[in-house]
C-alpha cells in the first residue's frame, strides 16, 4: 500500500478528496493527515497580503477574523474530523492529528515513523511565502526526504 502524508490548514472540499484519492489511480493509498489550523500558520498580515493579490479584497478585512491559538484548536478539530471522514468515503485508509506548533518537524517525524512515499501540501495559495520559498512545501523538499508535491486547495 502506497502511504502518503497529507499535509492541510483547513477542511478538505470534495474536489480536494477526488483529486489527491485519484493521484494514483487504482493503488491503494493510506492517507495520513497533519493539519494545522490556518490561524497558527501564518501572521495575519501574510494572509492579508495572500487575500488581496487573489482580489479577495473583503476576505483581506476579515482577517483579523481568523481564530488564532487556542481559539483555532476547536476548528482545526473539526476540519480534521471532516477530511479525515471524506478520504474514508472515498475509499482511503486515513489518520490524522493536529500540528500545534512546528509543522515541519511534526512532518519529519511522521514521514520517518511510517516510512511515507510521500509528502502532499495541500493549501490556499500564500504567494509572499511561495515567493521567498518559505510555504511548508518548499522547506519540506529539504527536510523529509521523500518527494513532496505542492496542490493548490479548492473552495466550494
Amino acid at each position: 500500500m502506497f502511504t502518503s502524508v497529507l499535509m492541510i490548514e483547513k477542511a478538505l472540499t470534495a474536489a480536494d478528496v477526488e483529486f489527491v484519492t485519484t493521484l494514483h489511480g487504482d493503488e491503494d493509498v493510506r492517507f495520513l493527515v497533519l493539519l494545522q489550523p490556518r490561524g497558527d500558520q501564518a501572521d495575519r498580515l501574510l494572509r492579508a497580503i495572500d487575500d488581496v493579490a487573489l482580489g479577495e479584497l473583503d476576505e483581506a478585512a476579515r482577517e483579523g477574523e481568523t481564530p488564532e491559538g487556542d481559539d483555532a484548536k476547536g476548528f482545526g478539530r473539526r476540519a480534521l474530523e471532516v477530511s479525515l471522514l471524506a478520504l474514508r468515503g472515498a475509499g482511503s485508509e486515513a489518520d490524522g492529528r493536529l500540528v500545534e506548533n512546528h509543522p515541519l518537524d511534526a512532518l519529519k517525524s511522521l514521514v520517518d515513523e511510517v516510512g511515507a512515499d510521500e509528502v502532499i501540501v495541500l493549501t490556499d495559495p500564500h504567494y509572499v511565502e511561495e515567493f521567498f520559498h518559505r510555504d511548508w512545501a518548499s522547506r519540506a523538499r529539504h527536510k523529509v526526504g521523500v518527494p513532496v508535491l505542492k496542490l493548490f486547495s479548492h473552495s466550494e
